[in-house]
């Protein structure tokens, strides 16, 4: 054991209290290491003689520590396997704990059509190995160290020609921030607006509800604006600091900032000296028609951009970008002195190795295909087996909106008639500040499930439905 131990170069950290003396101290440490979990079950534990050597005292005292505690039933020492970490009895039961505001959803049993997911299968796992295998050939060690806060030098230079070309986004490598997710980004910019005295800001009605529950963590008081057919209602803003929106895709509606809208919301920003935050987290996803320029590139010194991969390739990357007017740079500075959101540095340039070369282009043009293919499906079976139902929303993103007759009450009954057929799908009313004012629909994220497991879903979706459709 002593041979494998050294071999493997473990470690074993106890903490020994001198007022116990030596033997006693030692028999103190690893109870507590094993109570505590910090040594498991079948862990094996050096032989007397190396962690005689590792802890400067006696081998005898070493074996007289672990003799007492195999007798106690807290270690365990069999002929050729050394000693080891005995099983425990199961100790109470954890205490329940409550999940952050803006925690992500956990994974749904049968079929998941919830949205906010991308087809995990589709990652790109092979182009994402090379990338990451070019990255640890060709980076220098001082790349490795603590870095920018703002995010790696490369990614921001190759992320600001690549949101120019592919979103019209006008920027310098000098005002992109890479963060750890979209989470991250919207509560860096709450805090930078907080340092500048602000004391409001606005979401669209409906929204994400975990959003503005983080702004108002931030201290910031938040109202809610009417979403309707051209989108953000603009006559309704009034004195906020800022606002949220989601203009090439609204999430959840689906609907588009018309060109009226977008130059109003930019005249009441630039009158106001209001700033607005766009939320571009399906841009690259349009299907009907050519893609929406970011508004933005029409606003540069108003406009918040915010963008993630988490959609063109996993949330698990936790990446995320903004791109800020000049204004907001020192703010968000100051507001990042103290954060520790930092994206791995490897994955920043893997990520931008991806955009350079040309790979997440076309890892979009595939997934674009894929999506376009499996709404299409969901539009045929709509009409085909749902006399009353109607679908909104489908001209981009992951995501679409099936419409019933009837109120928002009828709801809760819909969902459960769904969940009980094995379906997960989000009703429309949690997006919206007044679940009561919401229309009747569910919310059904096509790209979720895998590409093998998609028509199953849709088959399971559509029968459970066509079981309980709400007539007109």
């Amino acid at each position: 054991m002593e041979d494998e131990w050294s071999r493997l170069g473990l470690d074993l950290h106890l903490r020994l209290s001198p007022a116990h003396g030596l033997r006693t101290g030692l028999e103190h440490a690893v109870r507590d290491a094993v109570r505590d979990g910090r040594l498991s079950p079948g862990t094996p534990l050096p032989s007397s003689r190396t962690l005689a050597r590792d802890l400067g005292v006696a081998r005898g005292t070493v074996t007289q520590a672990y003799d007492q505690l195999v007798a106690e039933g807290y270690l365990t020492s069999r002929p050729r396997s050394g000693i080891r970490v005995a099983d425990q009895p199961a100790g109470p039961p954890a205490a329940e704990t409550v999940p952050p505001p803006h925690a992500a959803p956990s994974p749904a049993a049968g079929t998941d059509l919830r949205p906010g997911l991308p087809d995990l299968s589709g990652f790109p796992r092979r182009e994402w190995l090379a990338a990451t295998r070019r990255v640890l050939q060709t980076t220098p060690g001082a790349a490795f160290g603590y870095g920018d806060s703002f995010g790696h030098t490369e990614l921001r230079q190759v992320l600001a020609e690549y949101l120019g070309r592919a979103r019209g986004v006008v920027t310098t490598p000098e005002r992109v921030i890479v963060c750890a997710g979209y989470t991250h980004a919207l509560r860096l910019v709450c805090q930078a607006l907080r340092r500048r005295g602000a004391t409001s800001v606005a979401f669209e009605d409906p929204f994400l509800p975990d959003y503005p529950a983080l702004a108002e963590e931030t201290g910031l008081r938040v109202s809610r604006i009417p979403v309707d057919s051209e989108g953000l209602v603009v006559d309704r803003l009034t004195g906020e600091a800022a606002v949220i929106v989601t203009p090439a895709h609204q999430f959840p509606l689906g609907v588009t900032l018309s060109p009226a809208r977008r130059a109003q919301l930019l005249a009441w920003a630039r009158r106001t000296g209001a700033f607005v935050l766009e939320d571009d987290y399906d841009g690259e996803f349009r299907y009907d028609r050519q893609p929406v320029g970011a508004l933005q590139g029409l606003a540069p010194d108003r406009v918040v951009y915010a963008g993630t991969a988490s959609k063109t390739i996993a949330p698990g990357l936790r990446t995320a970008w903004i791109v800020v007017p000049p204004g907001l740079v020192a703010p968000l500075r100051a507001a990042m002195r103290w954060d520790e959101g930092y994206v791995s540095v490897i994955d920043q340039l893997a990520l931008a190795q991806l955009i350079r070369t040309g790979e997440l282009d076309r890892h979009l043009r595939r997934c674009r295909a894929r999506y376009r293919r499996r709404r299409d499906r969901l539009g045929d079976a709509v009409t085909r087996h749902l006399s009353h139902g109607s679908l909104s929303g489908i001209a981009a993103g992951l995501h679409a909106v099936l419409r019933f007759p009837g109120t928002s009450a009828s709801e809760p009954l819909l969902l459960s008639h769904l969940e009980e057929r094995g379906v997960t799908v989000d009703g429309v009313a949690r997006f919206y500040g007044r679940p009561e004012d919401a229309p009747f629909g569910i919310v059904i994220g096509y790209a979720t499930p895998p590409e093998h497991a998609y028509g199953n879903a849709l088959d399971t979706l559509i029968s459970a439905l066509r079981e309980r459709e709400p007539a007109g």
